[in-house]
């Protein structure tokens, strides 16, 4: 199938615009395929040649302006439209669509728990031709009329309010002026609750199998759906441009949600079956706040190519948190976000596919090479650089450059340069400067505090001097606090208080600032974390923070220090034993979830299972394991539920021995709480499977008491985790032979196949992996593709041996750009962990 090219696409946008799309979706054909017509509207601007793009199973018919055209001159997705003259035409497309397994186009679904199927659409980049015949690309906006044909008993939803018109028929109302990838349509037999607000409907909608598991936690998702919604209003001139606001989850999807005008699609993960804590409530709540933002930034107001996805995703994952932090209950949002996202920005910026936020057009030559940008970089550092932009330039002028930019290109399309001008617009400050220096480099800046006595004496007696060094290109506008330690006060010793918090220009003149008093006990550069830039403490306050952490009074401080450990281990700085001794320490004393979750992921993901040597390795275990034993130990009076599921389930994952955790499946809870509920029991089952602890039988018992979707994922991680030849190589044929598993399912049986631990009877999968994968990423696409190489890469064969393996294997020229994304960057990340077991610290 061809790509769509930037310079396609421009010449396209030049000869044509399009009206209207009517399009008629007949759902009850069988299960392998649906019926698709099409009739577009669009007009010539001159005479000349272009093409319509389709991905059927069946070419039907096409006809232009009436005419009979030759199916056969369907050229993989392309039908040529040639000697167009100026002027209206309408082409009439019917086609037979494939159903999808893979999360692209329009996938399909069949719930095991009681055999209800359901159908939605992700149409993203290109995958609209899946479903219907489209001139796609994001600058050819248009409107969607939608007609449904639904299975009796089915609910239909789409961009607009859907009204059912008799015998399984619905027809969606028509949308404004949209991109072809923002089409949606869901259907099935959907558990929904509706209300109002403002004037517009509110849906919420699940699987009949989750609807009690909706039902509990509707007010709480409805709650921060109208608090975004009036915040929104109250930071945006422009009103909410479409007719209703539903949000469905949706099972097998591959993004965390996707911004369809109207009809956002969430993973239905985001429905818990089971016991979270507060920070993954604090996340759901994020994707809610952050999609609403793309309903402005991405939906009235689309990016006019690829290269500027990221003015989509900084701006709604910038916005996703602020608007959060400022309208609900989740006042601490940012913590997460420096704790979690920011290390995602901070990985992929050091990695050779590092790109610009705002990378220039050239480098985005056609929607395969746009693909690869979904990453780090377009959203976690985008929002950083925003979020830097806004404390240089002030939230008020930065909302009304927002604004300008709305009410210019509503229901239009714009570019990084119409982005910018419109910042320009409202300050005074030099935003184009700020824009080449943020926007248009690479890589992550460096600020190193070096804190030392003045070379002069200040009259005002003790002082001491404070320079920025700055490894890279950008400026910063960061905060400095410092500390002391709080010996004879209320505190009690071994606490740290606060002495002072200043702003800081970085370069500044290149002389030192002078302070009075003595030298603090710890200094913090980037406190509040409102600059992207790893830092390094001097020396001194260093030590102060490795013993004193837990006591520094505000959480954000706090994540800006786990954070800079975390690049240290990174960057072969600091023994990763120091970190896990760190966080030995200090863990069983915070008071904020989201850090614990956070440093226990890093500690228990990162430094066990891949930066500790396989003899350090049950020594890291033992420290996390003991580590989350004293965490269950102190939650026991249950003040801390929250806290305590992390500690369990961090246990469950370093568990070396099998003792404790068949006792508390065998007994259905952990002793003093939490019941073991799907997920944990789950949870422990793989752990189990791991050690080698457990067989088919016990597999198929805990299947049949828990015959879900997520009970079939269950099963298929917890076979390919079991430590015997038969169960590797069946999960290998499943994974690389069978192409019948669905995306959720490969994921999980990759996710069980690769554990540490097991290196011996993995060794011969090392080098099939890639010949295998490129052949299956050749056959399926890229979102297989991107799960095959994110999460079935034998990432725990961490030596030379392995590292030129795959390095060799990026030669290969059949690989297509998704695979080869992704294994560059697991390269890159296996040469990482290599480099830090091999430092002497």
């Amino acid at each position: 199938m061809s790509v769509l090219t930037r310079d396609e696409a421009q010449t396209r946008a030049q000869i044509i615009d399009v009206e209207r799309y009517t399009i008629a979706l007949d759902l009850t054909t069988g299960e392998e395929t649906f019926d698709s017509r099409a009739a577009i509207r669009f007009t010539a601007h001159a005479a000349g040649d272009t093409f319509v793009e389709v991905k059927p199973a069946t070419l039907r018919s096409i006809a232009l302006d009436g005419q009979p055209l030759d199916p056969a001159l369907l050229d993989g997705n392309r039908y040529p439209l040639s000697g167009l003259t100026p002027g209206p035409h309408e082409l009439h497309v019917d086609a037979a669509m494939s159903y999808s397994r893979t999360g692209e186009g329009m996938h399909r679904f069949t719930d095991p728990a009681d055999g209800e199927t359901y159908l939605y659409t992700q149409l993203f980049m290109e995958d609209v031709q899946r479903v219907f015949a489209a001139f796609d690309q994001p600058d050819l906006k248009s409107v969607f009329a939608i007609d449904v044909t639904a299975p009796e008993g089915w609910t239909v939803l789409g961009n607009g309010v859907a009204e059912r018109t008799g015998d399984g028929r619905w027809t969606i109302a028509p949308t404004p002026l949209i991109s072809t990838y923002l089409v949606a349509v869901a259907a099935g037999p959907w558990h929904s609750v509706t209300t109002e607000h403002a004037g517009l409907p509110f849906g919420l909608h699940c699987r009949r199998s989750l609807a009690p598991y909706l039902d509990a936690d509707a007010e709480e998702i409805l709650g921060i759906t109208r608090a975004c919604f009036d915040r929104y209003h109250e930071k945006f001139d422009e009103p909410y441009p479409f007719d209703s606001y539903d949000q469905a989850f949706v099972p097998e999807f591959n993004a965390g949600a996707m911004e369809n005008p109207g009809l956002v699609t969430f993973r239905d993960e985001f429905i818990y079956r089971s016991a979270v804590t507060d920070t993954e409530r604090q996340t759901r709540a994020m994707v809610v706040s952050h999609e609403m933002a793309h309903m402005w930034f991405g939906d009235l107001v689309t990016l006019s190519w690829w290269d500027d996805i990221w003015l989509n995703e900084s701006f709604a994952e910038y916005m996703g948190y602020q608007t959060l932090t400022e309208a609900t209950a989740f006042t601490d949002t940012w913590v997460e976000f420096g704790v979690t996202r920011k290390g995602w920005g901070y990985d992929a910026d050091q990695r050779p596919s590092t790109h610009p936020v705002a990378p220039d057009p050239d480098a985005v030559p056609d929607t395969a090479s746009a693909l690869l940008n979904f990453d780090g970089i377009s959203y976690a550092k985008g929002a950083s650089a925003l979020r830097q932009l806004v404390a240089w330039l002030g939230e008020k002028d930065f909302l009304a450059g927002i604004n300008t930019h709305f009410a210019r290109h509503k229901f239009a399309n714009a570019t990084l340069a119409d982005f910018i001008d419109n910042l320009a617009s409202a300050t005074d400050r030099d935003v184009h400067a700020w824009a080449e220096q943020w926007l248009r480099t690479t890589g992550v800046d460096t600020l190193t505090a070096d804190v030392h006595e003045p070379t002069a004496p200040t009259e005002a007696g003790q002082s001491w001097a404070l320079a920025v060094e700055r490894a890279g290109s950008r400026p910063h506008r960061i905060t400095v606090s410092t500390f002391d330690h709080a010996l004879n006060t209320q505190a009690g010793p071994g606490h740290l208080a606060p002495r002072d918090r200043f702003e800081l220009d970085v370069p500044g003149d290149g002389t030192p600032l002078v302070r009075t008093g003595r030298r603090p006990a710890l200094v913090v550069l980037n406190d509040g974390d409102l600059t992207y830039a790893k830092i390094r403490l001097d020396a001194a306050s260093w030590d102060t923070a490795l013993t004193h952490l837990s006591a520094i009074p505000d959480a954000l401080t706090r994540a800006v220090i786990w954070n800079a450990a975390r690049d240290m281990v990174r960057d072969g700085e600091l023994d990763p034993a120091r970190y896990l001794t760190a966080a030995r320490t200090h863990l069983p004393y915070e008071s904020d979830l989201a850090l614990v979750q956070g440093v226990l992921a890093f500690a228990d993901g990162q430094i066990a299972a891949r930066y500790t040597t396989p003899e350090a390795r049950p020594a890291a275990l033992a420290t996390l394991t003991s580590l989350c034993r004293d965490l269950i130990r102190r939650t026991e009076d249950g003040s801390h539920p929250g806290l305590r599921l992390t500690a369990v389930r961090h246990f469950i994952d370093a568990a070396t021995q099998p003792d404790t955790l068949q006792a508390w499946l065998t007994e259905g809870t952990v002793h003093g709480g939490p019941e073991l509920d799907p997920e944990l029991r789950w949870r422990i089952l793989t752990r189990l499977a791991a050690l080698g602890a457990t067989d088919e039988a016990a597999i198929a018992a805990e299947l049949a008491e828990d015959p879900s979707a997520t009970g079939r994922e269950g099963a298929a991680r917890c076979r390919a985790a079991l430590p015997t030849p038969e169960a590797k190589a069946a999960a290998w044929h499943a994974m690389f032979s069978d192409d019948t598993l669905s995306n959720y399912l490969f994921t999980a049986t990759a996710q069980g196949f690769w554990q540490p631990g097991q290196d011996e009877l993995l060794s011969a999968y090392v080098d099939r992996f890639y010949p295998d994968a490129t052949a299956l990423a050749a056959r399926r696409g890229p979102a297989i593709a991107e799960a095959a190489g994110r999460y079935a890469f034998p990432a725990y064969a961490i030596d030379p041996e392995s590292l030129a393996t795959g390095t060799r294997a990026l030669k290969d020229p059949a690989l297509i750009p998704a695979l080869r994304r992704k294994l560059a960057d697991q390269l890159d990340d296996l040469r990482r962990a290599l480099a830090v077991r091999t430092t002497e610290h």
